[in-house]
């Protein structure tokens, strides 16, 4: 089985606000759940992009992935949740499931909950950009915006071009840690790899304008 994150490369609803990525799932084969392998990064365009990883599931718990994804588009949470539940508890290697579930709780604001799935998913795979970006999500609403920086830098670590955690490491140091250098930095280098995003031009100008006074 391979475990996919997409990011696609249209553009985003960029109000001041963390965009959620929704992780799918493609299946090459069913297996035995085992160990995952390393994710590997697919560069499709020059702002789209594709996360993908090798685990082991079964076929139940491939099932139960998907029907819990259909319910976050439906917005059932609580439904989703207990199906990514079954997911982790069987396979605890599956690290979109426990990003998904940290999603799902964060969208009820269980935060806490969120944070400690979030913290499962690094746990199973230290390198995986989209865990360390959601914990950043978490931390930002929490508001521990240090911590918040320091998980938007760790996905860029791993990945320079993952340009979702550049923009919220941009509208942090904007909005929440009146870092001003450090979000003009951001979301130029943001806008660079997003340039169709007319509001990060705004954004930037408006910053450039608030330096100079």
């Amino acid at each position: 089985m391979m475990e996919r994150l997409r990011a696609p490369s249209g553009r985003r609803d960029l109000l001041f606000c963390s965009v959620l990525l929704t992780l799918g799932l493609l299946v090459s084969a069913c297996a035995t759940p085992g160990p995952a392998s390393p994710v590997r990064f697919e560069k499709k365009d020059e702002t789209g992009f594709t996360i993908t990883q090798h685990v082991g599931v079964s076929g139940a718990l491939r099932s139960d992935f998907k029907k819990a994804l259909r319910l976050m588009e439906a917005e059932e949470y609580e439904e989703a949740i207990t199906l990514f539940e079954n997911v982790t508890e069987a396979a605890p290697h599956v690290t979109s499931a426990h990003i998904n579930l940290g999603i799902a709780y964060g969208r009820i604001d269980e935060l806490e909950k969120a944070e400690a799935s979030m913290m499962k998913a690094i746990e199973s795979n230290p390198r995986h950009p989209a865990a360390h970006n959601e914990i950043g999500i978490v931390h930002r609403r929490m508001g521990r915006f240090e911590e918040a920086r320091e998980s938007y830098q760790r996905a860029l670590d791993v990945y320079p071009g993952f340009h979702y955690a550049r923009r919220n490491l941009a509208i942090l140091c904007d909005l929440y840690l009146s870092d001003l250098k450090c979000a003009i930095k951001h979301y130029e280098l943001y806008s660079q790899a997003v340039p169709e995003d007319e509001k990060a031009s705004m954004w930037i100008a408006d910053l450039r304008n608030r330096t100079r006074e």
